[in-house]
């Protein structure tokens, strides 16, 4: 590989790396052989947390249904700023998970989401969406539209929808992408899509890339890991170069004619994925879409959700700054 052999592991503070393999450990058993998931098993470490009227950190938060039938719902995360009366940008969050685990009420997300509210300052919406494999795709893209739908009927409180962001991490990333996409084919009266920012987005194909192989046994994703996510997920049949994993792949359409902001990319430096996420970067630009690539030389797949590594902090400073430069946003002068 160009550039000599990548170091084999990051330097992680002695909290993560006690806590990472006993998650790893619940992950592996509760997906089973057979492609179901004990989510029993997986509760032992899925904490959720409950909405908090009196402010947190100056954030409150209430939960909100869509659709009941397929538990379709999102936590809308309100900073002092709105409740002050001030009309802020939006960003519409999907959570991780491979497609299959964690939900918007999630502790690591409900605090994830949290913060991001509080230190942009944004209303952030983080949408409940169906899980694989007991719905596979489209479900969860279905439902990520629906959403934005929703949204654009039923405006809440101090919320600039002219001024929307889709976000989401790992698999949330991999939502954001193709909800972006399909947003872009459709007409809303309220909402307006100015910025995607997909962090560390979970992407595939039939080949390896050099990080897959290298990486193989990620701290957070491994590569038998993330094969379990995909069968899981894709139509029965399917390979990892269906469009939904493989997007600028030989099965994937062409998007250059599709309305798509501007992207703000995350990429971590042991992430197996990294080489997918720079493909990506790279399909957007050919299909003349403009993005920025930000790499992480020492970030884990998930760095985002640990505040005690110095690379969750330098990511909240650039999607401020991302969020300032699409919206004008922030910007005193």
């Amino acid at each position: 590989m160009a550039g000599g052999e990548i170091r084999k592991s990051p330097e992680l503070p002695l909290r993560l790396r006690l806590v990472l393999p006993i998650f790893s450990a619940v992950t592996n058993v509760s997906l089973r052989r057979n492609g179901t998931v004990n989510r029993r098993f997986f509760g032992l470490v899925d904490f959720k947390s409950s909405t908090n009227k009196k402010p947190i950190k100056g954030v409150t938060t209430s939960d909100t249904t869509v659709d009941s039938s397929r538990n379709l719902w999102f936590r809308l995360y309100r900073p002092r700023e709105a409740a002050a009366g001030e009309n802020l940008p939006v960003i519409v969050y999907f959570h991780g998970g491979g497609f299959s685990l964690f939900a918007a009420n999630s502790k690591p997300y409900n605090d994830f989401c949290l913060n991001l509210s509080r230190i942009l300052p944004a209303i952030v919406v983080s949408v409940n969406y169906r899980l694989s494999p007991e719905h596979r795709y489209p479900s969860q893209y279905d439902d990520g539209v629906d959403a934005l739908k929703f949204l654009d009927d039923n405006p809440p409180e101090n919320i600039d929808l002219s001024r929307c962001f889709i976000a989401g991490d790992s698999a949330g990333g991999n939502l954001a992408h193709h909800v972006t996409v399909r947003a872009g084919e459709l007409e809303f009266r309220n909402l307006k899509i100015v910025g995607q920012i997909p962090i560390q987005p979970f992407f595939g194909g039939e080949d390896r890339t050099d990080s897959e192989t290298q990486l193989a046994r990620g701290p957070v994703l491994s590569l038998k890991l993330a094969d379990w996510y995909w069968r899981a997920f894709l139509p029965e049949g399917s390979d990892r170069d269906h469009a939904a994993a493989n997007v600028f792949g030989p099965k994937s359409s062409d998007i250059s004619g599709v309305k798509f902001p501007k992207s703000l990319v995350f990429v971590g430096g042991f992430d197996p994925l990294k080489d997918r996420h720079k493909r990506y970067c790279e399909g957007l630009k050919k299909s003349g879409k403009e993005v920025k690539m930000v790499e992480y030389a020492n970030a884990i797949h998930g760095f985002y959700a640990f505040p005690e590594l110095p690379e969750s902090g330098l990511f909240l400073d650039e999607v401020r700054e991302f969020i300032k430069e699409g919206t004008g946003f922030g910007d005193q002068s």
